[in-house]
């Protein structure tokens, strides 16, 4: 079996999503999905010289030509790492559809049969905090027991949207990544109004996007204490891990960052220096499925829980359960698609998310088949749709 084609085709859903098709001389074809970002579908293409020919069985040999060859497109992260991991997870698609076997079973095979995921519920329909409750209900009673808030979002305190000059702008400046007190107080406000929307049971997260300063977000991680949080989410910006590691480790509620490394070697000191008590690896852009197993493993050595960052479409979100299910320090995985209507429509066949998981089958590959017409009606404009390419 020889590889033929690699050719992609860009969905336009609240992000692009950039799936891969690998075809071979058998006519046996792994689909694949890449996180969105520009230049991601032309490095796919780059490296598509680098495949022809090659057995798709050699899925680790095929990987390393490509951190190689394409070393000088900054293989060590960033876009170029991100177009290896959509082409990775189609290989191992492709490989479980040739052996008639699930993605799963090339990892050790499954600790669990469904994924719990969690929903990305963003932010109120106002600052108001009761808002935030009410979403986080409307979203609970559609089945999630797992959810997600930003609390970097603009609220009274950051935009000039009051008429009261006491309120207005009161210690905020967009740069030196402080938190003003009543700033500090409108977030507790807002994660008790959203626990005490949903209850003690549910597991509730918040993320502030890298936004703050080492001692403001021990302010705001210590205020949060009470509030029982699953994680709080890439509280300060990701580049220093000591940085990561003294906000860990000033607080109780749990510390989940790593959706910006990649590869193995990019997770290696955040999880030996014990930075974040969560690691949430981005599958479909860290370098895939095979190297997010060994980061997962690697994060077992010290007892620390997996929660994949997760934007993709159902082939990127159901690919990644595969390996989450063969993770058994595995906790949770994002869903960021809840008012993406036609999410689900993308793939043919049974939902892929019910009652808050993703229920695993035993269908070839990740098992998923692409609804063309559903694609096509939403490929992003000036984009390829797989073998008619755009692109040199």
């Amino acid at each position: 079996m020889k590889i033929t084609n690699v050719s992609t085709a860009v969905i336009e859903g609240n992000f692009p999503w950039v799936l891969v098709r690998i075809e071979t001389d058998s006519g046996v074809s792994g689909l694949g999905e890449a996180y969105w970002g520009a230049g991601v579908a032309e490095l796919v293409h780059k490296a598509r010289p680098l495949l022809l020919g090659e057995d798709p069985v050699n899925i680790s040999k095929i990987t390393e030509v490509m951190i190689r060859c394409l070393s000088g497109e900054g293989s060590q992260g960033g876009a170029t790492v991100t177009a290896i991991s959509g082409i990775e997870i189609a290989l191992w698609d492709l490989l479980g559809r040739a052996l008639k076997t699930p993605i799963s079973t090339f990892f050790g095979g499954r600790f669990r049969e469904k994924i719990r995921i969690y929903a990305d519920c963003h932010a109120g329909a106002t600052p108001d905090p009761a808002d935030y409750g009410r979403r986080a209900r409307e979203v609970v009673e559609d089945g999630f027991s797992a959810i997600k808030f930003d609390l970097d979002t603009s609220n009274p305190f950051t935009l000039d949207i009051s008429d009261d000059p006491h309120l207005r702008r009161q210690w905020f400046e967009p740069f030196n990544r402080t938190i003003g007190s009543q700033e500090l107080r409108w977030m507790v406000d807002v994660v008790r109004a959203v626990r005490e929307a949903v209850g003690p049971e549910i597991m509730v997260a918040m993320d502030a996007h890298w936004k703050f300063s080492v001692n403001d977000a021990i302010r705001l991680a210590q205020a949060l204490e009470p509030y029982d949080l699953l994680w709080l989410e890439d509280p300060v910006p990701p580049e220093n891990i000591e940085a990561q590691r003294h906000v860990t480790h000033s607080t109780r509620t749990p510390i989940c960052t790593g959706e910006n490394l990649y590869r193995k070697h990019g997770y290696r000191d955040l999880i030996e220096k014990q930075a974040a008590r969560i690691i949430a690896p981005d599958i479909p852009k860290m370098g895939g499925l095979a190297e997010a197993k060994k980061v997962a493993d690697h994060a077992d050595l010290y007892y620390t829980p997996i929660a994949p960052h997760n934007v993709a479409s159902p082939v990127g979100t159901v690919a990644g359960a595969h390996v989450c299910a063969a993770m058994n320090n595995f906790l949770v995985m994002e869903y960021h698609a809840h008012d993406v209507p036609w999410w689900g429509d993308l793939v043919v066949g049974e939902p892929t998310i019910t009652g808050g998981f993703i229920h695993l089958n035993n269908r070839p590959g990740h098992g998923l088949t692409l609804d063309e017409d559903v694609a096509r009606a939403h490929l992003k404009p000036g984009s390829s749709f797989f073998g008619d390419q755009p692109y040199a």
